[in-house]
This record gives structure tokens, C-alpha cells and sequence, in this order.
């Protein structure tokens, strides 16, 4: 695999439509927001698809899901033991890291804190991979609907009462989230060019393969995807600039947005830098 010797920055916008895109463990599961009425999709939330995509492109994964698992181990210590070549390097640190990011993409990727109880193990690997929450251009708001289940969970002499519960959605937002990938920390990891090149196609497929209840198939979508590839391993610009370039706004005489179609998006001009843009499927 060949070197990172650039460092990349990256945008996505993102649309959601009549789904829950994240929802908030602490306020009953409703789509997060912040104290501004803006919506938001936490960066772990974010990873965690991106994970599942790896998982798709067929890339060993070492943070699994429970309903993602495909490799039968039933926790991340059952995994790590699992690995030979880690467990040869368990009484070095930087042994141990490297093997851990030789075995799972998601490793040299984000990075991983390997610490596990009963185990002297604690070795903490930093990943080039940062990724931002997903915030909403606008405020949005939040439905809320009443729902029954009118189904016996298990056999009884008689039909049990409903019961009831709630579901919760956000009837259209559209979302930006960046990311950056650093090239010191990718050569520590062993990231290489072909892993941001998997990174890129997560990201440009983020949903697929993602529906669920509160997901419906095409409730979410990502509109854009902006990628910056620097000439040098530092940038010709900070992250903050390249992020700052980008501008999404309501295109004037909209009221309430209902579609990207409601956007326009600009980008200021960045000396000797210039964005891939790719539509999502």
C-alpha cells in the first residue's frame, strides 16, 4: 500500500426526510438537537456508519455492532484475543499498536483505546481519521406520533391491552459535517492512500445499507461530498479555513426548505486548492 503524503479535508451535506437521523438516549430517543433548535448526528454516530460501510467493502473492522458482527466474537476483548498477531505483541505497546493497525481499518483509522478488565493491556492508538458532528443548516423541528402494538408478546388465555408508545422524526434537515485526515498520524497508523480512498466511498454511500424503522430506505441521502486533497503533508491551509470556504444557505424567497433543491451552495476561492465534488448515490 503507498504512503498519505497529502493531507486531505473533507465536507458532506446530507439531507433527512421524514426520519430520526440520531436519536437522544437522555430526552426518550427523540432526533438530538442542540439549545439552538439546530439538529445534529453526533460524530460517533457517524463513525459507526462509517464502520458499517468498511464492513460492506468487505474490511476488517474491529468496533462491531451487535447486529453487524461477523466474525462470531461477542465483545472488543473476545476480538483483540482472537487476533494472533496481537496477542504475540501483548507485552509491547508499540508492538501491540502496530499489529492492531496491520489487522482492523478502523484502528489505523480513527484510532482505539485498548484497555480491557482483568488484562494488564493499555495501549491507546491515535488515529489520522477526525470527523466533526453533523449539524443542521436550520433549526428543525420535531414530530412526534402515538403508536400501539396490538400483538400478544408471548401466549396468553386472553388478548392483552395495547401498548403504547412513541416515535419521533424530523419532517426535512439538511446537514453538514467535515472531517480531516492527517498525514503524521496516518504514517504512525499505517493509513495509506488506498484507506482514504475507502474512507471517501464510505462516506460517498454513507446510508447504504443503513434502513431501519426510524431510517426508512431513502429518508436519508448525501447530497455532496467535498474533498480537498492538499499538495504537502501539512496543507497549504489550516482545516478550519478549508472548512470555512464552504457556505450553505436557503436560496432566497424560501420560507420553510424542503429539499436540497431549497440550497444553494458556494465556495470561496482557496489559493492553489481545489474540492473533488461527488454526488451521492
Amino acid at each position: 500500500m503507498s504512503a498519505l503524503n497529502n493531507k486531505i479535508d473533507f465536507a458532506v451535506i446530507l439531507s433527512v426526510t421524514n426520519a430520526n437521523p440520531n436519536g437522544d438516549p437522555l430526552n426518550g430517543n427523540r432526533p438530538r438537537i442542540n439549545y439552538d433548535g439546530h439538529g445534529e448526528i453526533s460524530d460517533v454516530c457517524i463513525k459507526r456508519k462509517i464502520r458499517n460501510r468498511l464492513m460492506d467493502m468487505g474490511e476488517p473492522v474491529f468496533v462491531q455492532s451487535d447486529d453487524r458482527r461477523n466474525d462470531g466474537y461477542k465483545s472488543l476483548q473476545d476480538r483483540a484475543k482472537g487476533c494472533e498477531a496481537v496477542q504475540k505483541a501483548a507485552k509491547d505497546k508499540d508492538a501491540y499498536a502496530k499489529a492492531a493497525c496491520e489487522a482492523w481499518t478502523d484502528v489505523r483509522s480513527f484510532g482505539q483505546v485498548f484497555a480491557f478488565k482483568g488484562e494488564d493491556v493499555s495501549v491507546g492508538v491515535r488515529g489520522p481519521v477526525s470527523v466533526h458532528p453533523a449539524i443542521s443548516i436550520d433549526p428543525v423541528d420535531l414530530v412526534s406520533i402515538q403508536i400501539t402494538k396490538s400483538v400478544n408478546s408471548v401466549t396468553e388465555s386472553k388478548k392483552s391491552s395495547d401498548t403504547m408508545g412513541m416515535k419521533h422524526r424530523v419532517p426535512f434537515g439538511l446537514y453538514v459535517f467535515y472531517g480531516s485526515i492527517n498525514c503524521q498520524l496516518a504514517e504512525k497508523t499505517g493509513f495509506s492512500r488506498e484507506d482514504a480512498d475507502k474512507i471517501k466511498e464510505a462516506l460517498r454511500t454513507l446510508f447504504e445499507n443503513d434502513a431501519s424503522s426510524a431510517r426508512p430506505d431513502g429518508s436519508m441521502e448525501v447530497c455532496k461530498l467535498y474533498w480537498w486533497e492538499h499538495g504537502c503533508k501539512c496543507g497549504q491551509h489550516s482545516s478550519a479555513k478549508v472548512h470555512h470556504s464552504l457556505h450553505v444557505q436557503k436560496k432566497e424567497g424560501v420560507d420553510i426548505p424542503h429539499s436540497f433543491a431549497d440550497y444553494v451552495v458556494t465556495l470561496d476561492p482557496l489559493a492553489d486548492l481545489e474540492p473533488e465534488i461527488c454526488d451521492g448515490i
